[in-house]
């Protein structure tokens, strides 16, 4: 008796013990995903497999344990998944509003699906001895909008803290932020990606400021690239999307990669031709819609300019996205990739397109102020000496 004695309380030790190591810790995030004017997605990272949710507060002065908040669970299909990856979407929100929020999980044990589920004890970011995180949703009632672009980090994260640091980048100073490709060299895997790009965006304003991102070529590549979307949840589920802020429309576009699928450096691994034209039929839908159409400023974020006589890449992005957006009345077009700045006015032969097109350069912060008159802009470079400053007139 003695003997099933011992056993049993070793067992209720080590049970104990397993619980108290398996409470979960964030290790990634939280950062704000697809913002809208009425949603938001949350999206971070545990130490180990738990069950996870959001609770929302208006900021309106009150603590935000003044009464049972709002509560939003991740779920897919009417489950609710148990991992490492969280991805929550918070909606029924108001345009333009502030809102304060916390990430909460309870660590999972013992998994034998719904009949036997042992959890740790439940964690969540601190609200009592600091302030819960806070995001404002995008407001189209407004008849301004003011961002952030940044692309071709290619994997240096000191250069992102020092361009997109709070002092300069926060809730006050601008509406999103958006990565317009190549932030990592390859996508090699995800701790590649957390240690190059999110770290220092969370550390620096991505728990607050909504952050969009445009697929370069360079996140195309790499043994975790087929993952992408896991950490990038968008409106469409894909690496195109379109949203909505201020006076103006932005269409998310993806060129895919630069060279033809042929090419010996994808093994047989691409299809980005049959994808671009996929996109380009999605892109007919969304010009012709009557929210795109009624908006007074049309954007384009695309990380592979067009060229007509440039590499596969550039050449697909004229034959296949030109045409369409040319008769959608865009006003503005931002790029990358090529690591220069550069301003193509509209009408430029090689580009086809009858708007003009800015190339933001590599490792700098562009920041863009438009209303229905004008786009100005200026860019900052990782020494933080602004070298260039600009306005276009709209017509």
């Amino acid at each position: 008796m003695k003997k099933y004695t011992f056993i049993l309380l070793a067992l209720l030790v080590f049970s104990a013990r397993a619980e108290e190591k398996s409470a979960p810790k964030i290790t990634a995030g939280p950062y704000i995903q697809n913002c809208s004017q009425t949603e938001f997605t949350v999206v971070w990272q545990t130490d180990c497999d738990a069950l996870s949710w959001v609770e929302v507060a208006p900021d309106d002065g009150t603590h935000f344990y003044n009464c049972t908040r709002s509560k939003f669970c991740q779920s897919i299909h009417g489950g609710r998944p148990v991992g490492r990856w969280h991805t929550v979407r918070v909606t029924g929100l108001e345009p333009g509003t502030a809102y304060r929020y916390r990430v909460l999980h309870k660590g999972v044990v013992l998994n034998h699906g719904n009949r036997r589920i042992r959890y740790s004890e439940s964690k969540g970011s601190d609200v009592y001895r600091c302030q819960p995180y806070k995001v404002r949703t995008l407001d189209t009632t407004s008849n301004s909008t003011h961002f952030f672009v940044g692309n071709d980090f290619h994997d240096n994260p000191e250069a992102i803290q020092t361009l997109f640091a709070k002092d300069y980048v926060n809730s006050t100073t601008c509406d999103f932020v958006l990565y317009n490709g190549d932030m990592v060299s390859s996508f090699e895997s995800e701790e590649r990606l957390i240690q190059s790009v999110l770290a220092p965006s969370v550390a620096s304003f991505a728990s607050s400021v909504p952050l969009f991102f445009a697929r370069g070529n360079h996140e195309t590549r790499g043994a975790w690239a087929m993952n992408y979307s896991q950490y990038f949840p968008t409106s469409t589920s894909a690496p195109y999307y379109v949203f909505y802020d201020g006076c103006a429309a932005f269409i998310v576009l993806d060129a895919g990669e630069d060279k033809p699928d042929s090419d010996i450096e994808y093994m047989d691994t691409a299809d980005y031709d049959t994808y671009r034209r996929t996109q380009a039929q999605w892109l007919k839908s969304v010009v012709e819609s009557q929210e795109f159409i009624q908006s007074k400023v049309k954007c384009v974020f695309l990380h592979i300019p067009p060229k007509s006589n440039g590499w596969h890449g550039q050449a697909e992005v004229c034959r296949l996205f030109a045409p369409i957006l040319n008769n959608a009345d865009i006003d503005i077009m931002f790029c990358a990739h090529i690591h220069k700045y550069s301003l193509l006015e509209a009408g430029d032969t090689l580009t086809e397109c009858n708007f003009p097109i800015i190339c933001n350069p590599n490792r700098c912060r562009m920041e863009v102020d438009i209303n229905p008159q004008r786009v100005a802009y200026k860019i900052v470079d990782k020494e933080l000496k602004e070298i260039i400053s600009n306005e276009i007139t709209l017509k």
